[in-house]
């Protein structure tokens, strides 16, 4: 059978009416479950491809960020009830302009009412705006509205203060048991130096361990809630043919509980896409895994935790950065978008382009880097993945429609119509049981369009 004909198939599908589909040449077997729209008005509703979903699956949590001036002009984080449509706003954003401070790119807590988000610095104006490296992670529990807090110290004024950093975090994602947060990460002294230093990377902080910085506090330093790290080497320069980066980002954690390799648990650990230079000198995004340890405070052999003026902050003691693909002399090398993980740690999902130029899911070995495709389409897969919670599905969206895929056989079945306005930012139920996603649509009054949020509880899956 050719695999650009592969038919879905589940549970009770007729096997007349699947050998049908194959003869007839159908991709799929329609399978669309009724699909509900959550939001609507003249704003954006902005899942932005992050755990959503309250722990009892009752909310999504969403920011309100422009078109215009994306996360800096975002001022509120809200929540729709998943159920009834009922809007809540759980942060609005104190002397809000258009410098800043913005707000966005929130999750939720796995096991209790406490989101994460993006937040721009107190201390914004119109020399000083939002910017990558002016921002920090907030957290807030929902059942106390004065509780917003930071997660990760700021200390830009030298002596530099150990399990603090130096410029801003970004994308924050609880690790499984909620004891965690991973982010990407700039710093704000190296890009003082030029834009070549100014390079992305990723760091964790440590919740419930907190770091009281030195000497003077106001909108640019500030103590933490929790001891943060970076924890993936980056340089400007990295040397052709090696494993050396010179940015890291797409970033996740890996399991709900980490992931075994050569047949021990590795506990914490972030996958990645870190930016290799090929041996003709092109920028390559290869799959990279960093395990990360349980102490964050030790330094590394790499200089200190908490950097020079002139040098980024270092890793500590323990990490263990680890390239695990090479494409660089494929027909079309590199990987795109983010990296995530199966919930046992077992699997990784990527996007990558196939020996046709098409883009296709990707499924990964955390522990060798052993690579399969998992789907085989005519037509570029539009979405990242994400893992339904038991661990045997995926989703995405191809063709307009999102797409749910079983991990072990490759079957998949529609589960939204194509439409002219893509799904997009796709996330899972705590449960399971259905999908939440964005989509454009053109608001009736103003005749702009907005993203609005909306619901799909699949029958079945393949």
């Amino acid at each position: 059978m050719n695999g650009r004909t592969r038919a879905c198939c589940h549970a009770g599908t007729s096997m007349v009416f699947f050998g049908w589909c194959l003869l007839a040449g159908i991709c799929s077997v329609s399978l669309a479950a009724e699909t509900a729209q959550l939001t609507s008005g003249s704003y954006n509703h902005s899942l932005d491809n992050n755990d959503n979903f309250s722990f009892d699956d009752q909310w999504l949590v969403y920011d309100t960020r422009t078109d215009a001036g994306g996360i800096q002009a975002g001022r509120r984080i809200e929540k729709v009830h998943v159920r009834t449509g009922e809007i809540v706003v759980l942060y609005e954003a104190p002397g809000a302009d258009a410098s800043g401070p913005g707000t966005g790119a929130v999750s939720y807590h796995p096991s209790k009412p406490q989101i994460a988000f993006i937040h721009g610095l107190l201390s914004h104006s119109a020399d000083r705006p939002y910017a990558q490296w002016r921002r920090f992670g907030m957290l807030l529990d929902e059942t106390d509205p004065q509780s917003a807090r930071s997660a990760d110290a700021r200390d830009v004024r030298p002596p530099f203060t150990p399990g603090a950093l130096r410029g801003g975090t970004h994308r924050h994602e609880f690790s499984g048991d909620g004891k965690w947060l991973g982010f990407t990460y700039n710093d704000a002294l190296m890009v003082t130096r030029g834009e070549r230093f100014n390079l992305r990377t990723i760091g964790v902080t440590q919740l419930d361990r907190p770091v009281r910085i030195r000497g003077r506090q106001d909108g640019s330093n500030f103590d933490g809630s929790g001891t943060s790290a970076v924890v993936v080497r980056v340089t400007p320069d990295p040397r052709p043919g090696s494993d050396e980066i010179s940015r890291a980002a797409w970033d996740s954690w890996i399991g709900t509980d980490g992931y075994v390799r050569s047949g021990r648990r590795q506990k914490r650990a972030r996958a990645f896409l870190g930016t290799v230079r090929s041996r003709s000198g092109e920028d390559v995004p290869e799959v990279f895994v960093v395990d990360i340890p349980s102490d964050i405070t030790v330094p590394g052999p790499w200089g200190p935790l908490e950097g020079t003026v002139d040098t980024m902050p270092a890793p500590p003691a323990g990490t263990r950065q680890r390239r695990l693909t090479h494409t660089t002399s494929d027909r079309y090398p590199g990987f795109q978008g983010n990296v995530r993980s199966a919930p046992d740690g077992s699997l990784l999902s990527s996007l990558r382009r196939d020996d046709e130029g098409i883009v296709q899911v990707v499924l990964i070995s955390p522990d060798t880097g052993r690579q399969r495709m998992l789907t085989d389409f005519d037509s570029d897969v539009q979405s990242e993945c994400r893992w339904h919670p038991q661990g045997r599905h995926v989703c995405f969206v191809q063709n307009n429609a999102l797409i749910v895929a079983c991990v072990e056989t490759g079957a998949w079945q529609r589960v939204t119509t194509p439409s002219a306005e893509p799904p997009y930012a796709p996330v899972w139920s705590r449960d399971g049981s259905a999908v939440a996603f964005n989509r454009r649509v053109v608001d009736e009054q103003s005749q702009n369009r907005y993203e609005q949020i909306f619901i799909v509880r699949p029958d079945t899956l393949p």
